[in-house]
């Protein structure tokens, strides 16, 4: 077999090393190949259109897209009013709030934001989050001025940090959020948002505070003298009604407009019922009256000073992360359908900023909603003008249309909220993790149980930990296989894998499949100590010749750090104890550059013992020991 020369790698600066890193790092996707090139005019054209993607569809919009985003606009609008009020209302706000978040925001995204498909506002898990967590200190009933600016001050650090993340082109921080992790949140947070509506499905005036699952039952039960069966009828008409259209929609997506406008149909439909049978006068409880007019600036009333300074940082930063993830989730997921790219930081940029200018206009935390986004997407949207369009109509509603909903029941809202939440609990991907990785199963129901039993941001924490647990796990102990050979090829594959792999007498084969840093040198010393005795052991056993190579298959070794190039050397000195020779296969040019930096007596990076592949290593040192003239 010829056997080719391992080259070594091209001498780099650090700085060179350094800008390449950090290119790496940061602009993985190199946003400034665009401007190479190219005249200073495209230059600037092409800048504004980077930080405002609106410049790079509206120069050719056309009538027949404005038709298409017009009906696109007006559906999810007809889904955004009785939601944003619905939400608000989870959030412990008052429901004018949660129309306000439907009309500033999706301007601002429609300018800055990425993606055709996103339909911008309020959220249930991010509603139910500022809520419970700004509700353990300040009281909604006894104080609600003081809760309404700390909503606020919240959603301004919630837009601050998401758009630091997109600036700073950080958003690999969100990526700790594994699908696991997201799916047993959101299974978690639909059902205590769904027993948080048993308030309203039953008619409950005296409801515990607290979001667990065991207190919220023992309320329901503790006030059966509350429980009013004119709201419990009218509940469960209207949640069946909505379900059924759910169903339907789902079972046939071109009747998408069904589930759509069922929720406001609701709103009209029992709105008129009790507007004429006069039912708030028998135990049905209604919004009352709302506040008429656009969004009232709200800047005046952010707090960046006092005592509750750490409650809205801490829960900022909380349903920013949260709401960030859905909405870049939601946005790449369609972009995908329509095979078009979204831009993460951008994104994050445009999110950030949304809420920073909302937190100013009496608005509170939005993202893309998954729910608007598909029907969005199914009612035929080509770009961001159907959030425009969306918007005016919240803006009329706003203006013209709020004594409507003086009579809108509660119970209705809660159904419409229970409709909501159920597609947030995903069977079939519990059942796909189960079947992939039983580790990311644990780690789901650890945040569906933690959420459910303990509270929202304690079942984020735990499933969070446990992943960043498995993360270490796998950085710590990185997996070491013996390879053996393919009788009748030049392949080396693991033994364990391979039943037909054969191990090579007077050699050990070893495949490091991971970086080697501080965090797992000593692990491989004493892990790659183990193999080679088990290896004596075994030649010893069956009478071959005594282990004369140990050969290092280092394709996987991305990198090494000062304690990796400790581990070679050390390793080195064992085997030369031994009278093993290491071999090294492969490393790639970081590796191989710090080693033969590390390596100034040429002790263990000399060429004859380094190769291109396992089976040239092996033809050459057939030549150089007689157990192995055999291979």
């Amino acid at each position: 077999m010829e056997v080719h020369k391992v080259v070594a790698p091209p001498h780099r600066s650090t700085a060179a090393k350094l800008k390449s890193r950090l290119k790496e790092t940061f602009f993985p996707d190199d946003p400034l190949r665009q401007f190479k090139g190219q005249p200073n005019r495209t230059k600037i054209i092409r800048a504004a259109q980077y930080i405002f993607p609106i410049l790079q569809w509206c120069p050719e919009y056309s009538f027949r897209l404005l038709k298409s985003d017009v009906v696109s606009g007006l559906t999810i609008a007809s889904l955004a009013i009785p939601q944003g009020i619905s939400y608000a209302k989870l959030a412990n706000l008052p429901p004018i709030v949660g129309l306000y978040s439907s009309f500033v925001p999706p301007l601002v995204y429609a300018v800055l934001g990425s993606s055709r498909d996103l339909a911008v506002g309020p959220v249930s898990i991010a509603s139910l989050i500022l809520g419970s967590m700004l509700r353990q200190q300040v009281s909604p009933v006894d104080n609600p001025l003081l809760f309404l600016q700390l909503a606020f001050s919240s959603t301004f650090f919630a837009g601050l940090f998401q758009a630091s993340l997109g600036i700073l082109r950080l958003g690999f921080i969100i990526d700790f959020l594994s699908k696991a992790t997201l799916i047993g949140f959101m299974a978690g947070a639909a059902i205590i948002v769904s027993l948080q509506q048993l308030k309203a499905l039953l008619g409950i005036t005296h409801f515990t505070n607290q979001m667990g699952v065991i207190p919220v039952l023992s309320s329901v039960f503790h006030h059966t003298n509350e429980w009013s069966w004119q709201t419990i009828v009218m509940g469960v008409c209207f949640l069946l009604f909505l379900l059924a259209t759910r169903h339907l929609s789902m079972k046939k997506p071109k009747l998408f407009w069904v589930s759509a406008g069922a929720p406001l149909l609701s709103v009209i439909v029992s709105t008129l019922f009790v507007f004429v049978s006069r039912a708030d006068r028998h135990g049905i409880s209604v919004i009352g009256k709302l506040q008429e007019g656009l969004n009232p600036p709200s800047w005046n009333m952010l707090q960046f000073h006092g005592s509750h300074l750490g409650l809205v940082a801490k829960t900022g930063l909380i349903t920013g992360i949260v709401s960030l993830t859905e909405g870049i989730a939601v946005g790449r997921t369609f972009a995908a359908l329509k095979n078009y790219h979204v831009d993460g930081n951008k994104e994050m940029i445009a999110i950030g900023l949304m809420n920073v200018v909302g937190s100013a206009t009496s608005c509170y935390v939005t993202t893309g909603a998954f729910s608007r986004s598909a029907v969005n997407n199914n009612a035929g949207c080509k770009t961001a003008v159907s959030n425009i369009v969306m918007s005016v109509t919240v803006m009329v509603t706003l203006l013209f249309l709020m004594p409507l909903f003086e009579y809108t029941p509660n119970v209705v809202l809660g159904a419409i909220i229970v409709t909501a939440v159920i597609g947030l609990i995903d069977l079939p991907a519990a059942r796909h993790i189960w079947r992939i990785d039983k580790f990311d199963f644990l780690v789901m129901l650890c945040a569906f149980f933690g959420v459910v039993f303990l509270s929202v941001q304690q079942g984020l924490a735990i499933a969070v930990g446990l992943s960043l647990f498995k993360l270490l796990m796998q950085v710590t102990r990185p997996k070491t296989v013996i390879m053996g050979n393919i009788p009748g090829t030049d392949v080396y594959r693991n033994l364990h894998h391979y039943k037909e792999a054969q191990r090579i007498p007077g050699v050990l084969v070893l495949s490091i499949e991971s970086p080697v840093n501080f965090a797992n040198s000593n692990y491989l010393t004493e892990r790659t100590s183990r193999w080679i005795e088990e290896c004596e052991e075994e030649e010893a056993q069956e009478k071959h010749s005594s282990l004369r190579f140990l050969i290092l298959e280092m394709s996987a070794v991305s990198g090494v750090d000062t304690n990796g190039v400790s581990f070679f050397k050390e390793l080195k000195k064992t085997t030369a104890k031994k009278n093993i020779e290491l071999v090294f296969v492969n490393p790639l040019s970081e590796v191989m550059e710090k080693l033969q930096r590390a390596d100034e007596e040429e002790e263990f990076m000399r060429p004859e013992f380094l190769f291109l592949t396992v089976a040239e290593a092996v033809a050459s040192l057939s030549l150089k020991g007689p157990s192995l003239n055999n291979v």
